[in-house]
């Protein structure tokens, strides 16, 4: 058997494998990723590091938690892609370290060891750890408040208290009102089982939920008073109401997408851990519920149940229940012995081909990063962008080009009233047709389908420079 020491190394080693190297490689996507990317970048740029800005104008979508991470990584390492990706990758590492920590308290060495190497070894912990999105922060801060309430429960130490509503302010910082509900409805609903309230009636939750104000007013207050209403209603309103209430991607909105979630984000160790749980049920076994598994249990399907609600539905939403799966199928595993390893080793190698042979291409593709670098030398010379009529998202050209680009529309839609639902997540400026200044050379990006009319609405000399994936970057000379 492994020694801790041997733990360490292993699971030091195979982060560095899986989730450093190759990380330079990988471009920032459209059309999420070069959202946080870009507002990052305009932090340093406007030397505003209150008030998220995209295009300039500010930007309510996403509190300031994960913008810090990306603004740090960029004062250090330049607007790189191992940069924007450093933040995810160093998250998996502390949650890994997290991980095998409670794991000892909770059990044993040997249990924490393998419910670790199943954390860093499935899918969806291998896809967000690579990720330009804020989901591995929520992850390591809900996680991190879930084990210090139930580190103070256990030991009657009501001190850890404290440590769990630090942890949740900063998850509030990252995500918003959900890194206090998730892990205080589990809470609730763990003591509800137990029927143990008076774990709350102490004085260490008064004082919890100042130092939680303390933290999560670092950005909410000044906010506040900066931006008003504003900030409320579309903050709070549009991007966290809203999202719980009106799907913003109604296809997904159906009851089987987070089973098949699980499914995909535990591969592949869920498909082995399922097959063998159900053979042993029909033998007649069953789970011990004592307190360490009614909390991992809870904390689980409360997860999965919640965002199960939610209107709006999105493969990272259930992705904080990791910690308590992993540890209920490592118990299964740790049966596994050396073939445990194997299929760690067969693993890493799988996402290596994963990364270098599909990630590389395909991330490239689904970017607008070529497009920049093929429009460089006219923007040099002072040529303005444009987009028109996009089939996909265009924030990484402003990224990776450092131009804010302005998408053409007819004077009529510039004049409308923005109201406040899904539109405002359409945040390229508008600038009408009857402005462009024809005797000027472009750029225009513009749609598969919609090349034809921008000719008609703009007539003249037009060069194709670059072909993207949905979009193509044209050039028009001046009249």
């Amino acid at each position: 058997m492994l020694n801790e020491k041997k733990h360490l190394w292993i699971l030091g080693g195979l982060w560095l494998l899986l989730y450093i190297v190759g990380n330079h490689l990988l471009t920032i996507t459209d059309p999420v990723e070069c959202n946080y990317a870009e507002t990052a970048r305009e932090m340093l740029l406007y030397d505003d590091y209150f008030s998220p800005r995209i295009f300039g104008n500010y930007w309510f979508d996403k509190p300031i938690f994960f913008y810090w991470e990306l603004a740090a990584a960029f004062n250090l390492f330049g607007f790189t892609n191992f940069a924007a990706r450093l933040a995810p990758a160093l998250t998996v590492l502390a949650s890994i370290a997290l991980l095998y920590w409670w794991g000892k308290r909770l059990y044993n060495a040997q249990i924490a060891f393998v419910a670790s190497l199943l954390f860093a070894t499935s899918l969806e912990t291998w896809y967000v750890g690579h990720a330009v999105i804020t989901d591995m922060t929520l992850l390591l801060t809900v996680s991190l408040t879930l084990i210090a309430f139930y580190c103070g429960y256990q030991q009657k130490n009501y001190n850890w208290y404290y440590l769990a509503f630090a942890s949740a302010g900063v998850a509030v910082l990252d995500k918003g009102p959900i890194g206090l509900v998730l892990p205080g409805l589990i809470i609730v609903l763990f003591l509800l089982w137990q029927r143990d309230f008076k774990a709350l009636l102490v004085k260490q939750l008064l004082g919890g939920f100042v130092l939680f104000g303390l933290v999560a007013g670092i950005w909410y207050v000044p906010m506040y008073m900066k931006h008003g209403q504003d900030f409320i209603d579309i903050f709070l309103g549009v991007h966290n109401v809203m999202r719980a209430t009106v799907s913003e991607h109604p296809r997904d909105d159906v009851w089987y997408y987070y089973i098949g979630i699980f499914l995909a984000g535990f591969f592949p160790w869920a498909w082995a851990a399922i097959p063998a749980f159900i053979k042993r049920w029909r033998r007649g076994w069953r789970l011990k519920l004592d307190t360490n598994t009614r909390f991992l249990l809870v904390w689980a399907v409360t997860v999965f149940a919640l965002f199960q609600c939610f209107a709006t539905k999105y493969v990272t939403y259930t992705f904080p229940y990791m910690f308590p799966v992993v540890l209920l199928m490592a118990r299964h595993f740790c049966n596994w012995g050396k073939k445990l390893l194997y299929g760690v080793a067969v693993m890493s190698v799988v996402y290596w081909g994963l990364l270098f042979g599909v990630a590389v291409p395909q991330m490239e593709r689904h970017s607008s990063y070529g497009m920049a670098m093929a429009a460089k030398p006219y923007l040099e010379q002072g040529v303005e962008p444009y987009s028109f009529g996009r089939s996909d998202g265009v924030v990484a050209f402003t990224y990776y080009s450092g131009h804010f680009i302005k998408d053409l529309v007819s004077q009529e839609e510039l004049s409308e009233a923005r109201e406040l639902d899904w539109s405002v997540t359409d945040i390229i400026p508008k600038f009408s047709f009857e402005a462009v200044e024809r005797d000027k050379p472009m750029l225009v990006i513009v749609g598969e389908k919609s090349f034809e009319d921008l000719q008609k609405k703009l007539p003249g000399k037009w060069t194709l420079l670059e072909k993207g994936r949905r979009n193509s970057l044209y050039y028009r000379a001046a009249d």
